[in-house]
């Protein structure tokens, strides 16, 4: 059995959102095939936030294991550094993160926000906002570069805005297996990003034989008049 905790901190659910999208494993059969019990999810357990307490007390006591920590949102650290401009009871969601990450077996930054700060950490980042692993594209957010976690992992970044649905299932199904993962320098999946957006697109042939759109709402591609990035994001195929 592998335990699955899902804490949102400054997220617009987004992310769980999209993994209810998600067929390749589908969300039900995640669970179902890979042997995984979600203990807490904040839109999808049924059970009274009496029951997140319960368990999160428990892990922080180590009485229950956790394999999968996934946290979905940016880190909100204002204000001063207490991180109280995002909290749950008096205590900062960014030290619940932090707690839950030190017992985890593997800790999954679900969506660009919980990697890298994503909008909110946008200038002028009145929240102070940063990722967990990342402040933006600089090494260092909530833990330092150096942490890992119990499977000596350091934080796993599924980037999208919202991530990818299958990116999410299959990760999670990876880490359930216990399989092997190869991260690239941003602690993203090699395997979910090592292309670039532009090889999956459907514009893709016009660009090859050079029909670009200079206004939009045409079927040509977007890249060097209308400002599409699709060329140089390393992303899940759209």
């Amino acid at each position: 059995m592998t335990t699955v905790f899902w804490l949102q901190t400054g997220a617009c659910g987004g992310d769980s959102l999209a993994i209810l999208g998600a067929e390749a494993p589908s969300l039900e059969q995640l669970l179902a095939m890979h042997d995984i019990e979600l203990l807490w999810h904040p839109s999808l357990s049924h059970q009274s936030m009496r029951r997140h307490d319960e368990l999160y007390t428990r892990i922080i006591a180590g009485e229950q294991s956790l394999d999968i920590l996934c946290i979905e949102g940016s880190i909100v650290t204002a204000p001063r550094g207490t991180g109280l401009y995002d909290s749950y009871r008096g205590q900062a969601k960014m030290d619940m993160a932090r707690r839950l990450a030190e017992h985890a077996g593997a800790v999954v930054a679900m969506g660009t926000c919980a990697a890298f700060g994503g909008v909110h950490a946008a200038t002028p980042n009145p929240g102070d906002c940063i990722g967990l692993q990342f402040d933006r594209d600089r090494p260092g957010g909530l833990l330092p570069p150096q942490w890992r976690s119990r499977r000596d992992l350091p934080i796993v970044n599924i980037a999208g805005c919202p991530a990818h649905p299958h990116a999410m299932t299959q990760i999670l199904a990876w880490l359930a297996t216990g399989l092997p993962l190869a991260l690239d320098e941003l602690n993203r999946p090699k395997d979910f990003f090592n292309t670039v957006v532009h090889q999956g697109c459907t514009r893709n042939e016009y660009h090859e034989y050079d029909i670009e759109e200079r206004e939009p709402g045409g079927r040509a591609c977007l890249f060097f008049n209308l400002g599409c990035q699709g060329p140089m994001t390393q992303a899940v195929c759209n």
